[in-house]
């Protein structure tokens, strides 16, 4: 009698832990699930505002599919209390992981700070042959050149997200595996708006053709938006509308005649000018904020590691 009481006690043990694990995963899968449903509404947003036929490449745009960047990573923050699995509680394969995300991204970052300032600065030599107009006209043409764009890539080479966990069921056995999931989410789109953000501003389809292969899409949102710039990049290159517009305004202003038809292109162009200053000021100022930020959650964690390794 008491053999059977003891079996039936450890029996009852071993189905309430099997069934207390299996209410777990269940809660991990819904919070990754949650956690998938805010990135495709991310990605869906720009996809919306993404008209068929329409100029993919202008500042605007760029601009919205840098907002992904800090959309996806409050995302993962979001996933990250959800679960209640802090970064001081993760492996260090996690931890690894995490760290050379971010430092990619930080890379990323440089790069397309880099290429801003590149167009800042050709943007005030097209604005100082503007101003030479009314002074010397045969100099104000001489250097009205076009804007020509600059690539800047990347020194840290970008590697395709392994997906260790080929069995769904196992992705969600324990927190650990929920946040290599996410990784492999926020890698892939952050990665690949970086790619689309470089080749707009740089005119060089190179840099989004070379994070597409280096990136898989296990998302459906971005497979679909990823296939619409794709045609555009390989039909017509991805210059920025803006920077098209303004080399067009700076070679109507040197093919004009005389000086009473070039007054109205002269002050197209400078009104375009003073726009394209705000859109880079702009832009500059979010990259320099994001990167800041990125850099300070970076250093916390690492702190973190040498006050537990001490």
């Amino acid at each position: 009698m008491v053999l059977l009481v003891e079996r039936l006690s450890k029996l009852y043990c071993k189905l309430e832990g099997h069934l207390h694990h299996s209410h777990e995963s269940e809660a991990l899968q819904a919070s990754f699930q949650a956690f998938q449903s805010n990135l495709s509404v991310c990605l869906n947003q720009l996809s919306f505002n993404t008209k068929p036929g329409s100029e993919f490449f202008s500042f605007p745009w760029i601009q919205q599919c840098f907002e992904l960047l800090p959309s996806i990573n409050k995302a993962f923050a979001k996933l990250v209390v959800d679960i209640d699995y802090p970064m001081s509680k993760w492996e260090a394969d996690s931890v690894e992981e995490y760290l050379n995300y971010s430092l990619c991204l930080l890379e990323l970052l440089n790069s397309i700070t880099s290429t801003i300032s590149h167009l800042g600065q050709a943007r005030l030599a097209l604005s100082h042959a503007l101003g030479l107009v009314e002074k010397s006209r045969a100099l104000a043409i001489k250097r009205l050149s076009a804007i020509q764009v600059k690539s800047s890539s990347p020194r840290k080479e970008l590697k395709e997200p392994e997906d260790k966990e080929g069995d769904e069921a196992k992705a969600f056995a324990n927190k650990e595996r929920v946040i290599h999931q996410a990784l492999i989410e926020i890698k892939s789109i952050g990665f690949w708006a970086c790619g689309v953000i470089l080749a707009g501003l740089s005119g060089d389809a190179e840099h989004f053709l070379k994070m597409r292969k280096s990136q898989g899409f296990s998302n459906s949102a971005l497979s679909k938006l990823d296939s619409s710039i794709c045609e555009v990049i390989k039909g017509k290159g991805g210059v920025l509308k803006e920077v098209k517009e303004l080399n067009d305004s700076a070679a109507c202003l040197a093919a004009a005649a005389d000086t009473s038809k070039s007054r109205g292109v002269t002050e197209e162009l400078r009104r375009r000018l003073d726009v394209f200053e705000k859109l880079l000021d702009s832009l500059g100022k979010e990259v320099d904020h994001l990167f800041s930020k990125l850099l300070a959650g970076r250093n916390e964690l690492l702190d973190g590691i040498r006050h537990h390794n001490k």
